[in-house]
């Protein structure tokens, strides 16, 4: 492609990762640059774009001419590759002025780019691969994680940003920080409006609340109105929408297999924070709250091990879903590649009889399916916060997070 854009949540690492491909950069929101960039976007948006190439252009949204000005460039030059680099923590909102008024098909990849990974912060031993699982050269599991449940929640507290993981510290402030910036500015911004920063943080502790579950809007509301906040359907969108835009909210959609029963499916999604810690900085707790609440904690491991999962089903080309049906059945996870093969994973903190439930959900899934127009599953898998990864006899492989990889 001509140009690549990278998206995801802010502080994630994004600019930084581009600037190593870059041979020169254009910063939109540069302080010093700022009035002079926006003067150029609105009378000659080509002048920014000149400059060695690959050229990184970052917060490309704040001037979103320059989505149609990079692909104007891209065919003058003959739809030669590697040109631009765009990257951005908000797309555009519906209220901006100047809308990109072409897609990019054909010139611009998009890429997805998230909070690091257990594997990419070096917590995971990286013993048990995704791609292997499904590639079938990896039919018995034996690994050995070292991180201990104390360690996992200082993890989801801590979360996956870059800066303090390559400084070597816990740094739990940071998800509050964040949280503080999203509902005192970042939500108004991606808005386009102003949005009341009580609404906002009510609104992410609602979904922290629910995170890993189906929670229905009604559901959201009833529980920003039992903190004392008034909020319509209507205005809950609103926020919703500009927290998608800020690439903070993640929706894990629900799969939808053919069965050899007519069980009804749901087909509602499941809410994600993007990262475990956002969602404990939303519910105010820390590591020893956790500790102290199996429950909340069970709930957000799962979300850690979703976000991981997700980074490692993108690098290989496939999504992870959700399975739920009328009967009762439920299983967290389902990882899927573009060629159809998909895995079944449930996700259990820990405890022998938790792991048991997990794997008859997971084989319950499995004897589900209609083999004949859905295949059966590559693996089944339930993803632990334990120590040992092994096979169980009925051939479920219980896999630690800090041993999985892509």
């Amino acid at each position: 492609m001509g140009a690549v854009y990278v998206r995801g949540p802010k502080w994630c690492g994004k600019t930084t990762t581009c600037e190593q491909f870059a041979a020169s950069t254009l910063k939109m929101r540069d302080p010093d640059r700022y009035a002079a960039n926006m003067e150029a976007a609105a009378i000659r948006p080509s002048l920014l774009l000149r400059g060695d190439r690959p050229r990184l252009i970052d917060e490309w949204q704040v001037a979103p001419v320059l989505w149609d000005a990079v692909i104007n460039e891209i065919d003058e030059e003959g739809g030669r590759p590697g040109q631009f680099m765009l990257t951005g923590s908000a797309t555009p909102s519906r209220q901006a002025e100047e809308q990109p008024k072409h897609t990019g098909t054909g010139r611009i990849a998009r890429l997805v780019m998230g909070a690091m990974t257990l594997e990419e912060s070096g917590e995971s031993s990286c013993e048990v691969r995704l791609s292997a699982l499904f590639g079938g050269s990896l039919t018995q599991v034996e690994a050995m994680s070292s991180v201990s449940v104390e360690r996992y929640a200082e993890l989801i507290c801590g979360g996956g940003w870059p800066a303090p993981i390559a400084r070597g510290v816990l740094d739990t402030s940071v998800a509050y920080d964040y949280i503080d910036a999203i509902c005192e500015a970042d939500i108004s911004e991606a808005a386009d409006s102003n949005l009341d920063p009580l609404r906002a943080r009510a609104l992410l502790r609602a979904i922290a609340r629910n995170t890993a579950q189906e929670a229905s809007v009604p559901t959201l509301l009833a529980d920003v109105h039992d903190v004392g906040v008034g909020m319509s359907e209507p205005t809950l969108r609103v926020y919703l929408n500009a927290l998608r835009r800020l690439f903070v909210v993640e929706d894990v959609r629900a799969w939808a297999p053919t069965l050899r029963s007519r069980t009804p499916l749901r087909s509602a999604s499941v809410w994600h924070l993007c990262d475990p810690s956002l969602e404990a900085a939303a519910l105010e707790t820390s590591p020893e709250g956790l500790l102290s609440d199996l429950n909340t904690m069970g709930y957000l491991f799962e979300s850690l091990c979703v976000r991981d999962l997700r980074a490692y089903m993108r690098s290989l080309g496939g999504d992870v879903y959700h399975y739920r049906d009328k009967s009762g059945l439920e299983v967290d996870a389902v990882v899927r590649l573009r060629s159809g093969a998909w895995g079944a994973v449930e996700i259990k903190l820990g405890g022998a009889r938790r792991i048991d439930e997990g794997a008859a959900n997971v084989r319950a899934l499995a004897e589900k399916v209609d083999g004949h127009h859905t295949p059966a599953p590559a693996f089944c898998m339930v993803l632990t916060g334990g120590q040992f990864g092994y096979t169980r006899p009925d051939g479920v492989h219980v896999v630690p997070i800090a041993c999985l990889a892509h």
